[in-house]
């Protein structure tokens, strides 16, 4: 069975985002047959990318060439089936959205924390640990003790950690995320915010259950990614969670076993907030999802499928 290599990067680099770059790099992806999606700003590149691994490869040698990207760090994860239906090349404001102005990595960030040394720093009584995430990805896991912001986007983590801040003014901070560009910003804005002392976890949860064994493992949980594997685990292996194709929820095996469950129509999350014009349109799209799988085709407006974490 052909496996797909699965690369997530990013890289705060200064940049030329114009059309471009754009179509430069959604050249080099479609002349692979490399999928995913790619965000470009004046900032720097963010996004995950599946094809096979010789084209991974050839596409990675194209974004090394960008001004600032010849060390550009990835992280790969295997997956048995293509996880993204298509290519997409996005020009953004900014490659992960804080939303203030003047938060800039290349100038300070906190301090990494390499995955080996994480449980220590995080079991430290002096430490509180922070989710950068949002809350459908907490739901389904996180490292034990972790606070949760509970915000539906990035953009809401700022006026949230200024309140937080309040009430543990002496504490020191350890933030973290999915692959490591969200606590860019976040270690970035917190230092702009007068913290003198703040770290994150290099190369984010997917490094840690990349590097840490299960045994010694302070995760607990699956971790949410922006593709069809929809979640891994330990090792990096796929996880037992579908996506609803109405509202994106992860979904795990007691969800579907819910009454509120209707595949390609609702779930417990959302079945309350949708009319019944909405359900009758998602389960005509389930219909055609169905139609195409008979087929064998590929239906692409089936899954509301995930961008790379821009917000």
């Amino acid at each position: 069975m052909t496996q797909f290599r699965v690369a997530a990067l990013y890289k705060f680099t200064p940049l030329v985002a114009d059309k471009a770059l754009q179509d430069k790099l959604l050249t080099a992806c479609r002349d692979q047959d490399v999928y995913g999606t790619l965000l470009i700003a004046s900032e720097g590149i963010n996004g995950t990318l599946a094809g096979a691994p010789d084209a991974i490869e050839a596409v990675l040698k194209v974004i090394r060439s960008l001004p600032g990207c010849a060390d550009i760090e990835h992280k790969d994860s295997f997956a048995d089936e293509q996880p993204f239906l298509r290519m997409k090349v996005r020009l953004k404001k900014e490659i992960v959205t804080l939303g203030v102005p003047g938060v800039d990595p290349q100038k300070a960030v906190g301090s990494y924390v390499a995955p080996e040394d994480w449980n220590d720093l995080i079991s430290a009584p002096d430490v509180v640990t922070i989710d950068t995430r949002n809350d459908y990805e907490v739901r389904i896991g996180q490292f034990k003790g972790a606070v949760n912001p509970e915000t539906t986007s990035f953009r809401e983590f700022p006026d949230w950690f200024r309140k937080f801040r309040e009430t543990r003014p002496n504490a020191r901070i350890a933030m973290y995320c999915t692959g490591g560009i969200r606590c860019e910003k976040s270690t970035a804005f917190a230092l702009t915010e007068g913290l003198d002392e703040v770290y994150h976890l290099k190369g984010g949860i997917l490094k840690y259950l990349e590097t840490v064994p299960e045994e010694d493992s302070l995760w607990e949980g699956d971790c949410f990614v922006f593709d069809r594997r929809v979640a891994v685990r330990h090792g990096l292996e796929l996880g037992d969670y579908t996506t609803c194709h109405a509202c994106r929820e992860p979904l795990g095996p007691e969800d579907l076993k819910s009454p509120l469950f209707i595949a390609g129509v609702s779930c417990p999350h959302c079945h309350d907030a949708r009319s019944e014009e909405q359900r009758q349109r998602y389960a005509e799209r389930q219909r055609q999802e169905a139609r195409a799988a008979e087929r064998g085709e590929r239906h692409v407006g089936a899954v509301l499928e995930s961008d790379a974490p821009d917000d």
